[in-house]
């Protein structure tokens, strides 16, 4: 593995981890891209280290699957300490931060194998949710409710 080769998957890593995190921030949540491009660029790393940056084919993947495997449980615990519940109301909040840093993670671990054809999908994706999941989730729930509310509407 050349340095450029390591600056595109760890820049990348970075960059992606970098603009989910300003999602997150935008939308006033704990995490921001500090927080989430260090853990997207930390994961790429770590994966990479894993098989000693060279490339994956010439390598045994046992090394590289644990190391996933230990990262993937192991940002869980960062990922829950974002999670709220509110004792009055019984609502739960920041399950969509703690799911970004979770995904973060992932994003990092296929930059660090350089699985860019899932990366191009993967990404695109990601930002569709937080763009356009919260709207669409409002619409829904107004929809409902609305039905829920109307006497002699039940059961339909």
């Amino acid at each position: 593995m050349d340095v450029l080769d390591i600056l595109l998957r760890l820049g990348s890593a970075t960059l992606i981890g970098g603009a989910i995190g300003l999602n997150r921030d935008l939308h006033g949540k704990p995490t921001g891209v500090r927080t989430l491009g260090i853990v997207c660029l930390g994961s790429a790393l770590i994966v990479m280290a894993s098989h000693g940056f060279g490339t994956i084919e010439a390598h045994d993947w046992d090394p590289i699957s644990r190391t996933i495997q230990g990262l993937i449980t192991g940002i869980g615990f960062l990922g829950a300490g974002v999670i709220l519940r509110n004792g009055q109301s019984q609502d739960v909040q920041g399950l969509t931060t703690a799911a970004c840093i979770w995904l973060t993670a992932c994003l990092g671990v296929v930059c660090g194998i350089a699985a860019w054809p899932a990366l191009v999908v993967a990404v695109p994706l990601v930002f569709l949710l937080l763009t356009l999941g919260g709207p669409l989730e409002r619409q829904v729930q107004r929809r409902w409710r609305g039905r829920d509310e109307r006497p002699g509407d039940e059961g339909s």
